[in-house]
């Protein structure tokens, strides 16, 4: 790491260093045992200054509904997944920025303990350090015939000798999937040959997200996570419901302060996670919920130990594609104002594709209708924009 991250000198007359900390972690598998430990030298990146220590900061990843749609036209036409991890990743990016680091604890240079570190390399946590490994992963790539998708920029293809290769990469990991197996072999070795990569085979869990793959269907689910926050908020012995919300109860804004606030929250928090990932079926539920996260009275905890209860019984759920349909379907719907409480209507949308969903919102409109032809409207102008 020394010579590859940075150098020993002086420090520059006028200029700051930055400090840095050792950061030990336990990384757990898709099972929650744990599969290793890490450690990691972090920058103290708080204390750049914008202007100075860096100038732009953005994470691009690939959106989840990338992702979906892309398993989705794997489940028609039977491509190959494979998955790659790079190892410390952000220390692949090549620094814009002079940046001088105090020496790391426990590994200072004897006789040279005055000197600092002049960043060479990217490091964790610096403001810039995502920017950077990802110029240098989109140069690598695009240097070598690979084309980047126009609506979502972390995704890569290549196509040659009636062969393809998609992409689709989330920070530092990434889904290959091909034509082939061998087309899929030629990227891994060309991926291997630029980075220090982690070879992890077939797909099996990309974001906490189970892939199961069977002869006729792609399975995405998330039964361990599921599993762990209905323990977590101890409804696991509870008596699963059919529906997660009922279309009976009104909930009303009350002022009142609420001691709960906190807990609800986190509730809401997990349920929001599974529902953009791999459960549509909440969608609606806890978009209401969420709109009363600042002051939850009993009401709101029912409906919430509500969607709770319904996924207890729905824990092995999941998306299935199977393949058919193999065109892009879609459905929109509005729910017109319930009561005197609410001012605007809901928005809801879904696409599907291969046999699931692949993309879909529930959400308050931004607008206030007057009828329910207009609410129906306006969600239909919404499923329409993200069509396209």
């Amino acid at each position: 790491m020394y010579n590859y991250t940075w150098e020993l000198v002086d420090l520059p007359p006028g200029a700051k260093t930055i400090g840095c900390k050792w950061i030990f972690k336990r990384k757990l598998k898709q099972d929650g045992s744990i599969d290793k430990c890490k450690a990691r030298l972090v920058a103290k990146g708080f204390k750049q200054r914008n202007g100075v220590d860096y100038y732009d900061t953005f994470a691009p990843i690939t959106r989840i509904a990338s992702i979906r749609l892309v398993i989705a036209l794997t489940s028609i036409h039977n491509l190959v997944i494979y998955q790659m991890d790079v190892k410390t990743a952000f220390l692949n990016g090549d620094l814009e920025e002079e940046i001088d680091m105090e020496q790391p604890k426990g590994f200072k240079v004897p006789r040279k303990k005055k000197k600092v570190c002049k960043l060479v390399k990217s490091l964790y946590g610096l403001k810039q350090a995502l920017k950077q490994w990802h110029n240098k992963f989109d140069h690598v790539l695009v240097t070598n015939g690979y084309s980047i998708n126009n609506v979502d920029k972390c995704i890569y293809n290549k196509y040659e000798d009636n062969t393809c290769v998609v992409i689709c990469l989330y920070v530092d990991d990434m889904l290959i999937f091909g034509t082939s197996l061998e087309v899929v072999c030629e990227t891994k070795k060309f991926l291997v040959s630029k980075f220090d990569m982690n070879d992890l085979r077939e797909a099996e869990v990309i974001l906490g997200i189970k892939i199961t793959r069977t002869p006729n269907e792609l399975k995405l689910s998330q039964e361990h996570y599921v599993e762990k926050n209905i323990r977590k908020f101890e409804h696991f012995d509870c008596k699963p419901v059919s529906t997660p919300c009922d279309p009976n109860s009104q909930l009303k804004k009350i002022r009142e302060h609420s001691v709960t606030q906190i807990e609800f929250a986190h509730i809401i928090g997990s349920l929001m996670y599974l529902m953009n990932y791999t459960k549509p079926n909440i969608a609606y539920a806890v978009g209401r919920l969420s709109r009363y996260t600042q002051s939850p009275n009993q009401d709101y905890w029912t409906a919430g130990h509500r969607v709770l209860k319904y996924l207890r019984g729905t824990i092995n759920y999941g998306l299935c594609y199977s393949g058919f349909p193999s065109v892009l379907e879609g459905f929109s719907d509005a729910h017109w104002i319930l009561d005197s409480d609410e001012m605007k209507s809901t928005s809801g949308y879904v696409f599907i594709l291969g046999g699931s969903a692949v993309s879909w919102k529930s959400a308050k409109q931004n607008c206030i209708t007057r009828s329910t032809m207009e609410a129906e409207f306006i969600a239909l102008e919404k499923a329409s924009f993200k069509a396209e």
